[in-house]
């Protein structure tokens, strides 16, 4: 059975360490750990603002595991720049706004497609996958499409909303199930992210075109209850028993 890759986001973890503004907890030993407990890649988030994730945090990591780096970065000359230094497996590129908690949808490629080319073109030379971070659009994974991106992931934030408060997310549901299809109907690998947890997880496995999911807040928010090695651990059994069913 081929099951969808479990990439983890260690973003929280460099967030909880800057708190304090101690060297605790290392995101490096984080990333090291995640890679041991069972994670098949790593993401990691380098914000203009560096609120988290750190410049050196990211040399660090990507020195040290042997899983891949999911890089995730805003579309500016400076990111781009760096993700050819570093030279991560992928480049996920994301909408960033200096005033959000979290990144609160995804990319306009409609409106941003001029900038957006050339940052794909450079960093493809580079032999670096380009993903697109997306609302569950076809107009928009058409757009991704054509502009050069590898990978499209689709934002799964308003789902994962409505299923953490008991709320109906059928509608979402079949809107991501529907971008998913999509999307692999055009040749684009299929990521999903974004406030995924035990419960929304489920739903999302029975998804066949999906071929990693990435998730950061709730496994490091959860490893606080049951530990790093569970919290991997508990979302792969999940992901791998609703496979089974379908």
């Amino acid at each position: 059975m081929n099951l969808p890759r479990l990439g983890v986001n260690i973003d929280h973890v460099a967030t909880l360490r800057n708190a304090r503004g101690e060297n605790y907890p290392s995101p490096v030993q984080a990333a090291l750990s995640c890679e041991k407990y069972g994670a098949d890649g790593i993401t990691a988030h380098l914000r203009e603002d560096r609120r988290h994730i750190r410049d050196t945090d990211v040399s660090e990591i990507i020195k040290n595991i042997t899983i891949p780096l999911n890089f995730e970065m805003a579309p500016t000359n400076e990111m781009v720049e760096i993700a050819i230094n570093i030279n991560p497996n992928a480049c996920c590129i994301v909408p960033e706004k200096r005033e959000e908690v979290t990144t609160e949808g995804g990319i306009d490629i409609k409106k941003n497609q001029d900038l957006l080319r050339p940052k794909i073109e450079k960093i493809k030379k580079n032999n670096i996958l380009v993903s697109l971070f997306i609302d569950a659009s076809e107009e928009q994974i058409k757009l991704a499409k054509e502009i050069g991106a590898d990978i499209v992931e689709i934002h799964t934030g308003e789902y994962c909303r409505k299923i953490n408060y008991l709320e109906d997310g059928q509608n979402e549901f079949e809107r991501i199930k529907e971008a998913a299809i999509f999307a692999d109907e055009i040749g684009l690998e299929l990521h999903l992210g974004h406030g995924i947890t035990f419960d929304s997880v489920k739903e999302l496995s029975k998804i066949k075109e999906v071929k990693e999911f990435n998730i950061g807040h709730f496994i490091i928010s959860e490893s606080v209850f049951i530990g790093l090695q569970n919290s991997i651990k508990k979302f792969k059994e999940i992901i791998e028993e609703e496979r089974k069913n379908l």
